[in-house]
């Protein structure tokens, strides 16, 4: 999970967007966005290993070829993006929050997109 909060905030300064909402995507089948606390990084741990134990890398039912099944169904469960609202400049977030791109079976070359809706 890596935070990427200020370079969507570092968007909506570039761009001067003062009111609206940005969407945050991720063009990758086994990676997504989202958004959880970011002050205490035990959180991310736990969250990637809970995900482990519901999804588990190996389960003998798995048929997919390149054997990441447990990847997608992370990616499918975080959601491929977000949407933030802008206000006054700023991204309105909550105190403990930070915008996250999960990357599930990595490290890859990897993108995301941020628009003004």
């Amino acid at each position: 999970m890596i935070e990427v909060t200020q370079q969507v905030q570092d968007f909506v300064s570039e761009y001067q967007i003062k009111s609206g909402a940005v969407i945050v995507y991720c063009p990758h089948t086994t990676a997504g966005i989202t958004i959880n606390e970011n002050a205490d990084p035990d959180v991310k741990r736990d969250m990637l290993r809970r995900f482990d134990e519901v999804y588990p890398w190996d389960h003998e039912l798995d048929r997919h070829m390149e054997g990441n099944t447990a990847a997608h169904m992370k990616a499918s469960t975080v959601g491929a993006s977000q949407h933030i609202i802008v206000t006054d400049g700023r991204l309105l977030l909550g105190t403990w929050q930070g915008v996250y791109f999960c990357e599930f079976d990595g490290p890859r070359t990897r993108s995301f997109y941020v628009k003004l809706t």
